[in-house]
């Protein structure tokens, strides 16, 4: 896949089929995700590949915490409010989102279940998380998010689809005990990974991206 296109065209899914990753394509992902820049190459980055049985025992362990509301305690504060044009993006997605779905806003049984399916992995036979030094800086983190980036552009190449999720990281502590991780590593983020079931209603929903003159000033 061309660069340029791999940019365009990746997109979040929401809906998998339960295709198995090859092994070996796993490790070309990584191989390749290896060239991603960090600040002074100090490369904070360690992921846990989670798939098979341990995927489905850490879904249930997750799904259980998030279904009796348990105390979220993410390692990177979830924002509490947003800039007023930001505001209004985040609401119209999340609007259109569920009209999409077909489900009403004063729908709170259908809004809870979407929020679980998260915790499901929305049923992608992998999932991803990528931790860093506990210690490190905004720096890191800012590292981290290239990283993540490129993980999910060269799943696209290898026509696997992706979700970034930050709920996926809301019980931080669970997810280092279940995968033996020390606590002295920070769960930045979550990615569902696997080859996305394109007739999935979850899959019908596209995102409103800005147009490049709505967020570039030219200065000549």
């Amino acid at each position: 896949m061309e660069l340029l296109e791999g940019i365009t065209t990746r997109r979040s899914f929401r809906g998998f089929k339960s295709t198995p990753i090859p092994e070996e394509t796993v490790k070309k992902i990584f191989q390749a995700v290896s060239n991603s820049p960090s600040y002074t190459n100090t490369q904070p980055w360690e992921v846990a590949v989670v798939s098979g049985r341990k995927k489905d025992e850490l879904s249930k362990i997750l799904y259980d915490l998030a279904a009796q509301n348990a105390v979220t305690n993410p390692d990177i504060p979830m924002p509490q409010a947003w800039p007023p044009k930001m505001e209004k993006r985040t609401g119209e997605h999340g609007a259109r989102r569920l009209a999409a779905l077909g489900v009403v806003r004063d729908d709170a049984e259908g809004r809870e279940k979407l929020r679980l399916m998260n915790f499901e992995f929305y049923d992608a036979p992998c999932a991803l998380f990528l931790f860093t030094d506990g210690a490190l800086t905004t720096w890191s983190i800012f590292d981290m998010g290239l990283f993540a980036q490129n993980v999910i552009l060269a799943a696209h190449a290898f026509g696997l689809g992706s979700c970034l999720q930050a709920s996926l990281s809301n019980y931080p502590d669970a997810v280092r005990e279940f995968l033996g991780m020390p606590k002295a590593k920070k769960l930045i983020i979550g990615i569902s990974l696997g080859y996305p079931d394109i007739a999935a209603k979850l899959n019908t929903y596209r995102s409103v991206k800005l147009n490049p003159d709505d967020f570039v000033r030219e200065y000549a």
